[in-house]
């Protein structure tokens, strides 16, 4: 909730409902999924996420601020997950389909890490990664360095001597590496509201393909939030 470039952004409203409820309910169409987790904070701010949690029936967890590695871990072992499927809670329309074919990847490649965010090729907004808890308490176990605290999995895939990791690219309807359907700043939520009213009357399960195809239709709407410059990995 404390966001600094959005403040409040995860319960911002997107066609009437609170961004991060939107993010939940899509989630829950995956067919694999057997439990969803909330991992927020234990600042008063963040309140309102566990409130929503409870609403939703999802589980939730409150740990660090800082040290964000440490509370996903805590979050998994807190619902004794032996894989961990991350979603970061700024990317609303998160597509069903692909956090289904990210756990098919996963447990059809020997690996320790799967994602669709090794190289981009779907839009800044539907990345999903795929890794056991006991490889990231392993990792947590590795390092102290503020970036790997703060970027959950990114000592896994920058050391590919010690972990196997694999990534899937996306099909050629669904390619919009270009495209951003993230929410981090007010043009963000411009543009993520537009869509969501145009997509949802008609098509209320719409997909990385359908978000994608109709960006693509409506460069207008692609203008909204191009400027937004993504963090570099250091910029804590």
């Amino acid at each position: 909730m404390t966001s600094s470039r959005l403040r409040g952004k995860v319960l911002l409203p997107i066609a009437g409902k609170p961004a991060l409820a939107m993010l939940i309910e899509r989630a829950k169409r995956s067919r694999y999924l057997d439990g969803i987790c909330v991992a927020t904070t234990t600042n008063k701010d963040d309140d309102p996420l566990v409130e929503l949690a409870n609403e939703l029936h999802v589980g939730f967890f409150r740990g660090s601020e800082s040290d964000v590695l440490e509370r996903v871990v805590a979050a998994a072992e807190s619902m004794h997950a032996d894989t961990i499927v991350e979603l970061t809670g700024d990317c609303p329309f998160v597509d069903p389909l692909i956090v289904d074919r990210a756990i098919e990847e996963f447990f059809t490649h020997d690996v320790d890490y799967a994602s669709n965010t090794l190289v981009a090729t779907y839009a800044n907004g539907f990345d999903v990664q795929v890794f056991p808890t006991k490889v990231l308490r392993e990792v947590a176990s590795l390092t102290d360095d503020a970036v790997d605290r703060t970027h959950v999995s990114y000592y896994i895939y920058n050391h590919p001597d010690r972990y196997r990791c694999h990534n899937w690219r996306a099909d050629e309807e669904s390619y919009g590496p270009d495209l951003r359907v993230t929410l981090d700043e007010e043009t963000d939520y411009m543009a993520l509201t537009r869509l969501a009213e145009a997509l949802l009357p008609t098509n209320p399960h719409f997909s990385a393909k359908d978000v994608t195809q109709y960006l693509r239709a409506h460069p207008e709407i692609i203008e909204i939030n191009r400027q937004v410059r993504q963090k570099e990995v250091r910029e804590l």
